[in-house]
């Protein structure tokens, strides 16, 4: 049984008319897809198959959440997903997917497998740049990138000048604030642990 055989729609045996699968996707799904962004997920995915005779009409419907890792801290970040794929399936002569709206497959194929669908579906959602909000990134390595900011560095790309300031400003607005947790209580993360002894 293939990693994807669960996600074929029966197209030839379908009666006219409308009809609904449902799908939950998690971790192992993208890890089957050899995702290197998606680390994680909790998605429902909700397809909707109109059968008009010559011509299948697809909705496909995402929502949940995936686990990225933050740019900034490489810390997991969770990003939601709300999306919408529509796409029309009819049978021809041979595949061509040339069109972004009509999808031809052989009269051979019975089925239709849409995993990779819901994958391009999902992966469409995802930022170039995938960042916590300010003020959310890991502190430890907040702290470290500012402390080892080359001064007056001159070649540079402007979107990381931005990011480093809005870094540093992150860094100064926690410093001046209170921590109220008693630090030897807050569990640190070993690997953050591990840089340390390299200064």
């Amino acid at each position: 049984m293939g990693k994807f055989s669960a996600y074929k729609l029966p197209l030839k045996t379908l009666p006219h008319g409308s009809h609904a699968f449902d799908y939950k996707l998690q971790k192992q799904f993208f890890v089957d897809m050899e995702s290197a962004d998606i680390r994680d997920a909790d998605l429902d995915v909700h397809v909707d198959v109109n059968y008009k005779g010559d011509l299948y009409e697809i909705t496909l419907t995402v929502k949940g959440e995936i686990t990225l890792i933050c740019d900034r801290c490489l810390d997991d970040l969770q990003w939601p997903v709300d999306t919408t794929f529509h796409i029309f399936v009819k049978y021809g002569p041979d595949y061509n997917d040339d069109s972004d709206e009509l999808l031809e497959i052989p009269e051979s194929d019975a089925e239709l497998n849409i995993a990779y669908m819901i994958y391009d579906t999902v992966a469409l959602t995802i930022p170039i740049k995938h960042v916590h909000p300010l003020g959310k990134c890991n502190r430890a390595m907040s702290s470290l990138l500012k402390k080892h900011r080359a001064p007056g560095h001159i070649e540079s790309d402007g979107d990381d000048d931005e990011m480093m300031d809005e870094m540093i400003e992150e860094v100064e607005t926690e410093q001046m604030q209170p921590d109220t947790a008693d630090d030897d209580d807050v569990p640190t993360d070993p690997r953050w642990d591990e840089l340390k002894k390299l200064k």
